[in-house]
C-alpha cells in the first residue's frame, strides 16, 4: 500500500508552501479512501511518495489516468493567500491503495 503525491514544478514553490500543499493533499485523499484501505495502509506504516509533474497539463493528465483506473485523488487548489494566485491547483494525491495500482500510473516519475 502505498499513497503518492504529485507536486506542479512550474510553480516553483518554496520548500515549505510544497510541503503545506502536500500534506493537504495527503489529508484530503485519506478522507475520501475506503476506510479498509486506510486501516491496512497504517498497518503497513503510511507510505508516501512525493513526486514531481512539469506543470498542470502533467498533473491534470495523471489526475485523470488514476481516476481512470478506479483510484482516490484529491487535487489541490490553492486559496492564493501567500506565493501563487487564487485557485492556482498546485498537486494531486492519488491513494493510499495496492503499490501496483499506483505505481502503473507513475512508475516514470522522479521525486520532488
Amino acid at each position: 500500500m502505498k499513497q503518492v503525491i504529485l507536486i506542479r514544478q512550474d510553480l516553483k514553490l518554496p520548500k515549505g508552501k510544497a510541503a503545506a500543499q502536500a500534506a493537504h493533499a495527503a489529508v484530503e485523499a485519506v478522507l475520501r479512501s475506503d476506510k479498509d484501505k486506510v486501516k491496512l495502509w497504517r498497518m503497513e506504516g503510511m507510505a508516501k511518495i512525493v513526486l514531481k509533474v512539469s506543470d498542470l497539463k502533467e498533473l491534470l493528465k495523471y489526475n485523470q489516468l488514476a481516476k481512470d483506473e478506479g483510484l482516490i485523488t484529491a487535487t489541490i487548489t490553492d486559496a492564493g493567500r501567500t506565493v501563487v494566485a487564487p485557485g492556482t491547483m498546485t498537486c494531486v494525491a492519488i491513494g493510499p491503495d495496492d503499490e501496483e495500482r499506483v505505481d502503473s500510473i507513475i512508475s516514470e516519475l522522479k521525486l520532488f
